[in-house]
């Protein structure tokens, strides 16, 4: 595993690359804004996750116990009518997988997990979330795209993290100062044709009572 840093101005900034799962608690150490985990598709499943009609992409967003993601994505799949079969399976043990590395890195009991069918411009300004920690996996199209600002203006380069790779990024609320210059979108891509399939999951501290 390498850490990327730069100084910019009194923000070091680090992006962690790793080729394990346990390289992401990078994460923790001083001064690193980010990790990316840089992985390989399961053979087959890049193939079928492309050529799925948008419609039966699994789109949602749910806050949930860690302990119940499973259960749920599969009735997210049913929802959209994502085709059933061992592709799919091995969608669903990925996004677990995901969720129970996420929450050993950032300790949390729920989470709130999003899936975005994406073919507009849907956050393509630079920014960074308002969240602790981020994880975030393309499965399907262009991956999410960051860089470094000296002055809240958009990077002067800027990266793309491939498709099936995980990448999980400080919030805001990461509590170390000063904070990183580490900024992130989701590339512009309406009227490409492109449409992409996105997982995030955040930590929540508790379901909201209504």
């Amino acid at each position: 595993m390498t850490l990327v840093r730069e100084t910019v101005r009194d923000a070091a900034v680090g992006v962690g690359i790793t080729d394990t799962a346990e390289g992401l608690s990078v994460i923790h150490k001083p001064g690193s804004a980010a990790a990316i985990w840089r992985r390989n598709p399961v053979p087959g499943f890049q193939p079928w996750i492309d050529g799925l009609q948008p419609e039966h992409l699994p789109k949602a967003r749910v806050i949930l116990p860690r302990q119940n993601v499973r259960e749920v994505v599969g009735q997210i799949c049913d929802s959209c009518r994502t085709p059933d079969g061992g592709e799919r399976k091995v969608f669903i043990d990925d996004v677990v997988a995901l969720a129970d590395i996420f929450a050993s890195i950032v300790p949390t009991s729920y989470l709130q997990l999003r899936f975005d069918v994406i073919n507009t411009n849907a956050c393509r300004k630079f920014h960074i979330d308002a969240v602790k920690a981020r994880l975030v996996c393309t499965y399907r199209g262009t991956g999410t795209q960051y860089g470094i600002s000296t002055d809240g203006e958009e990077p002067r380069r800027v990266f793309t993290v491939p498709t099936g790779s995980v990448m999980m990024l400080r919030g805001t609320l990461w509590p170390e100062n000063p904070k990183s210059g580490l900024l992130h979108r989701s590339p512009p891509i309406e009227g490409s044709g492109e449409t992409r399939l996105l997982l995030v999951l955040d930590p929540v501290d508790a379901p909201v009572k209504e």
